[in-house]
């Protein structure tokens, strides 16, 4: 290989490469090397380079040589080579300065390495010239494939875009040397995806190409080549998929699945009900498909909804239906999207429809009355079964049921078959004016089928009550009363209802005229006047006065009453004045209220009284049959006046008490009587401590209950420590029996005296007749 020299430029030192490789290079000029690398001159030293191409597969590859100006060739000098990579990657022959390439170099880990050269000579170990310092560069092939930097891609366009949509850009990557050449220069290309996109060759840019529809498919998968050199031939190249997913416009209306749809309604759902659904399809997803259904002409008995969630229409009842009137109706639904762009409505002109069929279903209805309500007028006093009026009601379903009427609780009325309304008892105005009933319609072939409706009756007023005193008069007159002295005002009521004021005309009857001290002057509004008639009254001799007044009405037939009005003789004081005589008759009548009242407490006291002795009667009763109930014995008093449950009874006594080994009765041969109650006597002594004082108690007890007439028949008074077994009449339980009834002898009872007399009766005849 022929090597170019170059001058020395420290003390004589060349270096020498291959004449391809490396160019002389001034200390003033400025070059570039063929691979656009540059030298300049840096503090007066001249940079000085070598190039050695990247993955070269030669061993001990020679990249160029080191010699001195002062080497003569007699192998005096000794080349070293210094800095990164020396000895590791490059060596340099000792002797001839050759450096050589012992790895394989890689510009994309590597491309620069800086090394220093030192001649040294051998004969002294001195250095010849000082360290110089050299370059070697790695040059680049194209050795690596475009890479995509951003995988995996994904890019969302709307359906129906018009061509030229952007939809992403894609960006490969090449780690050659992007001045060397055409090795990193990249175009792009697609391989996957026509004709629905394109793709710029320098950008990476990914357009579409035609218009796509998500309804047809909504996603396409577009494969990307990345290729290096421009594309030429020999270049290297990378893919890259794109997912490429198409979201959704509102390019289609919703259409119904069916054309007809029948339903069903029962006559008796309510308003509201839910009858039947119906559904439209939309080929659109999310909120494009949305949709509302509406009826046609505003339909006044149906109504349809939509479900948001499954975006069903559900017929609904606006309106009550009536088989009998109308059972079935047809109506026309719409639906429409709810949400539609304007650019979009071409394609929602006309909105899809369908037709609905609604039957309606006969249903067993209560009977129906012609009138909400009846009101009905009768006279007063008419007799028994007057007429009143008629209700009617129908069976509305085709089989029209006959109807059976009734009344509520009313005592007053009365109804039949037919309907008509009848009184049971006379009606008196002044009792009762109105009736408020309830009349209900019962069908007769179906008994639940019940309706009711209001019927008032007014009773109208016949004139069949007289006037009368509007209240009770306390009239007195003077002795000395003068004639014409008006010593009463009256006023009369009329019970009955007038379609005019009532008017009442007051007269004396015949007699009180011809013989009356007083006479009476009608006021003409309702009103009269007493006045005397006579001079001189006397208190002694004709204390009181009865008048009658005769009132009568305007009513027609007028009806006229007599009322009696007592008037009262009074020694009057020196003006005149009855105020005394009346005081003296308030008192009186005071006086008596109060002897009546005083009357009923003393009756009251003497009933407490009463009660609050025999209470005390009956305590002091139980006191003298229990003296010692105060005393603590230590036990209860068993009473056996109940019969209980016999011998598996274990819940009411102490079980354990009765039937100790003391009180067990055990078959024994039959004693006497005396014997017996000597034995039981002397038994009863013995229980209990050994004490006199104890013995003395019992002692005492016994006389008690056998003395006492009035102490019921107890089996025995059994206190622990006292009596134990000392019972004379023994007990008469039949818990803890060790024998049967047909076994025990009851002839002992005759002899423990009157109080045993009724239990010697039963048991000692149940004996006999059992023998």
């Amino acid at each position: 290989m022929d090597y170019c020299l170059l001058l020395p430029f420290t003390l004589g030192i060349s270096l020498l490469w291959p004449c391809f490789m490396a160019t002389e290079i001034s200390q003033t000029e400025e070059v570039k090397h063929p691979a656009d690398s540059h030298l300049r001159v840096k503090r007066g030293w001249m940079w000085n380079q070598f190039f050695v191409p990247e993955e070269m597969n030669k061993t001990n590859y020679h990249i160029g040589q080191l010699r001195s100006d002062l080497d003569n060739g007699n192998n005096s000098f000794q080349y070293k080579l210094l800095g990164a990579g020396a000895g590791s990657i490059f060596v340099i022959d000792e002797r001839t300065g050759d450096i050589f390439a012992v790895q394989k170099l890689d510009r994309e880990e590597r491309s620069l390495y800086t090394l220093r050269a030192q001649v040294i000579d051998s004969t002294t170990g001195r250095a010849v010239e000082p360290e110089s310092e050299f370059v070697i560069r790695v040059s680049d092939i194209n050795d690596n494939e475009p890479k995509f930097l951003d995988e995996p891609y994904e890019a969302i366009v709307p359906e129906m875009s018009p061509e030229g949509t952007l939809v992403i850009q894609v960006t490969a990557n090449d780690a050659d040397d992007p001045s060397s050449g055409n090795n990193a220069r990249l175009l792009y290309s697609l391989l996957q995806g026509q004709p629905y996109f394109s793709i710029e060759p320098t950008t990476g840019i990914i357009r579409t190409s035609s218009k796509m529809d998500r309804e047809l498919q909504d996603e396409y998968w577009v494969i990307i080549q990345a290729k290096d050199m421009l594309g030429q031939p020999g270049g290297l190249s990378g893919t890259t998929s794109v997912l490429i997913k198409l979201s959704d416009v509102n390019d289609n209306k919703p259409i119904f699945k069916e054309s007809f749809y029948r339903l069903t309604v029962s006559e008796a759902a309510p308003t509201g009900t839910s009858i039947g659904k119906i559904m439209a399809y939309d080929n659109d997803i999310g909120e494009n498909a949305e949709m509302d259904y509406s009826i046609e002409d505003d339909s006044q008995t149906f109504d349809i909804i939509t479900n948001n969630e499954t975006q069903e229409g559900i017929v609904i009842l606006k309106k009550k239906v009536d088989f009998e009137h109308q059972n079935d109706y047809r109506i026309r639904a719409n639906v429409k999207n709810r949400h539609v762009d304007k650019q979009l409505l071409k394609y929602h002109v006309e909105a899809s429809s369908t037709l609905i069929k609604v039957q309606v279903e006969d249903e067993d209805e209560p009977p129906v009355f012609l009138l909400p309500y009846y009101l009905f007028e009768v006279f007063e006093g008419r007799p028994h079964g007057s007429f009143v009026g008629t209700v009617s009601a129908t069976d509305p379903d085709q089989r029209n049921s006959p109807i059976r009427y009734s009344i509520t609780r009313s005592k007053m009325f009365s109804i039949d078959d037919n309907g008509t309304i009848t009184t049971t008892n006379a009606l008196d105005r002044e009792i009762s004016a109105w009736y408020n009933l309830s009349i209900t319609a019962t069908e007769k072939y179906n008994v639940q089928q019940i309706s009711a409706v209001p019927v008032y009756v007014q009773v109208l007023n016949i004139n069949d009550h007289a006037p009368e005193f509007s209240e009770y008069y306390d009239t007195y007159v003077c002795e000395n009363a003068d004639p014409g002295q008006v010593i009463q005002t009256i006023s009369a009521v009329d019970r009955d209802e007038s379609i005019e004021d009532h008017h009442f005309y007051f007269n004396l009857s015949v007699e009180d005229t011809k013989n009356s001290s007083f006479i009476i002057i009608d006021n003409q509004d309702n009103t009269a006047v007493i006045l005397t008639n006579r001079t001189g009254f006397s208190l002694q001799e004709e204390p009181v006065f009865y008048i009658s007044v005769l009132i009568a009405d305007n009513g027609s037939p007028s009806l006229t009453s007599t009322n009696t009005l007592t008037i009262h003789v009074c020694d009057c004081d020196d003006y005149g004045s009855t105020q005394t005589c009346r005081n003296k008759d308030r008192m009186l009548s005071m006086g008596f209220r109060t002897e009546v009242v005083l009357a009923i407490l003393i009756s009251i006291m003497l009933i407490f009284g009463f009660i609050f002795l025999i209470l005390g009667l009956k305590q002091r009763r139980k006191q003298t049959l229990f003296p010692a109930k105060s005393e603590d014995f230590g036990e209860n008093i068993f009473r056996y006046d109940d019969e209980g449950g016999g011998e598996e009874d274990t819940e009411a006594f102490d079980v354990v008490e009765l039937r100790s080994s003391a009180l067990m009765r055990e078959r024994k041969v039959q004693r006497t009587a005396t014997a017996e109650i000597r034995r039981l006597y002397r038994q009863s002594l013995q229980v209990g401590p050994d004490s006199a004082i104890f013995r003395k108690f019992i002692l005492e007890k016994l006389e008690e209950a056998n003395t006492d007439p009035c102490a019921p028949p107890f089996d025995s008074l059994q206190t622990y420590a006292f009596e134990g077994t000392g019972s004379l009449a023994g007990s008469l339980s039949s818990l803890g029996s060790a024998a049967s009834d047909q076994e025990e002898y009851y002839d002992y009872l005759n002899e423990l005296g009157p109080r045993f007399k009724r239990l010697a009766c039963m048991f000692g005849s149940a004996t006999q007749s059992y023998n």
